[in-house]
């Protein structure tokens, strides 16, 4: 038995292969892809020209990269707290309601601590703004544990409550709102201390932050901890199984409350990230609907921390490509929005898609199965 699995490469590897969440991804954003050209041309730009918009928008500059890489950086820390409250089982939507909670404890202590050095201010920056990401995110997560209620119902309003309370900062005088010297002031804050400006990630003429090596290794220790820790092996447990989970000793509603909190420090962060970089002010509508497209890469990586980092790329460019391709080809900006949700539904095409094909195959044999239910049954304890 042995020395038939180690002989040679599985048979069905070129169909594993092909449902690896990255090739996934890609297939669908290709055919997502397709269909927005045609939807650019039924708009009354030719393909030429949505093309060398696109292309410019992404990659026509050093500017144009920065942002795209700045835009990157949001969309994956989103991702990854969305990836960890999946591995518990949970859907968290409110990725966008934690943004805004992150940008306004950032907002507030970075426009509070003047005079400080920036070895103290940013730091105390970023960690305020995950550290209200979630609390924001908690309160979800305790109605959850504690009272049964569906986080993606509670998360999802909170996204509302998050962006209303964004609005009231900035239009208040008593608030963060910066002082009004003419009828022309937008309703913003002050901009935060020098000290809380994110540094550049010191390509020329680009505003890249390091945001993104923050958002990298993000991912990269969060694959660890899902894949390789004993924390990772029991949010797995209670995600497949939770009575099963709770049968065997787990504390399954203290993982539960674990893993959706945790995804909105993550979304807190990303909040504070984008208020440390320039402008550097918190404004309406700041997160500019990353949380909901972070919700996409997600969806997208199926679970996979190395499909966060590279769909996260790939998204990033394609919003800021988007920008430009509004304003250089005519094409409305919801184009991209529409992309973005095909790909939602050649995921879920392409998981429905699988899961017939697995059902329909023959059972695995038993030695395999046996194995498999012990490690399944052992590793948490």
């Amino acid at each position: 038995m042995r020395g038939k699995m180690s002989a040679g490469p599985n048979p069905t590897s070129l169909r594993d292969w092909a449902h690896h969440p990255i090739v996934v991804a890609g297939a669908a954003m290709l055919a997502a892809g397709v269909i927005g050209l045609i939807l650019a041309a039924v708009a009354g730009a030719a393909p030429s020209a949505t093309v060398t918009a696109l292309w410019e928008g992404m990659f026509g500059s050093d500017y144009a990269i920065g942002a795209s890489l700045n835009v990157a950086a949001t969309l994956m820390l989103v991702a990854v707290g969305f990836t960890i409250a999946h591995r518990a089982g949970l859907v968290n939507v409110g990725g966008e309601g934690q943004i805004c909670a992150g940008g306004i404890a950032a907002t507030a202590i970075g426009t509070t601590l003047t005079g400080t050095p920036a070895a103290i201010t940013l730091p105390a920056v970023l960690i305020g703004a995950a550290a209200a990401g979630w609390l924001w995110a908690a309160i979800a997560a305790y109605l959850r544990v504690a009272r049964g209620t569906s986080e993606i119902i509670t998360t999802l309003l909170l996204n509302f409550v998050g962006l209303a309370l964004v609005l009231l900062v900035v239009h208040e005088p008593a608030l963060l709102r910066q002082p009004v010297t003419s009828s022309e002031t937008l309703p913003q804050s002050e901009q935060l201390t020098a000290a809380a400006h994110l540094p550049l990630l010191g390509i020329e003429r680009s505003p890249a932050t390091i945001a993104l090596w923050i958002a990298v290794v993000a991912a990269f220790g969060t694959a660890i901890l899902v894949r390789r820790t004993a924390l990772g092996t029991r949010l797995r447990a209670v995600g497949l199984n939770p009575d099963a989970a709770a049968r065997l000793g787990l504390p399954v509603q203290r993982l539960r409350f674990l893993s959706l909190s945790a995804a909105g420090t993550f979304s807190g962060l990303a909040g504070g990230l984008l208020v440390a970089t320039a402008p550097f002010v918190l404004a309406e509508g700041f997160s500019s609907g990353y949380g909901f497209s972070g919700l996409v890469v997600g969806l997208l990586a199926r679970g996979s921390l190395a499909a966060v980092v590279a769909v996260s790329l790939l998204l990033g460019f394609l919003v800021s490509g988007g920008i430009n391709l509004q304003l250089a080809a005519n094409v409305p900006a919801s184009t991209i929005s529409v992309v973005e949700s095909l790909m939602i539904v050649f995921i879920a095409g392409a998981a429905v898609w699988t899961y017939r094909r697995r059902k329909a195959e023959p059972s695995a044999s038993p030695p395999v199965a046996s194995v498999d239910t012990a490690e399944l049954a052992g590793a948490p304890r």
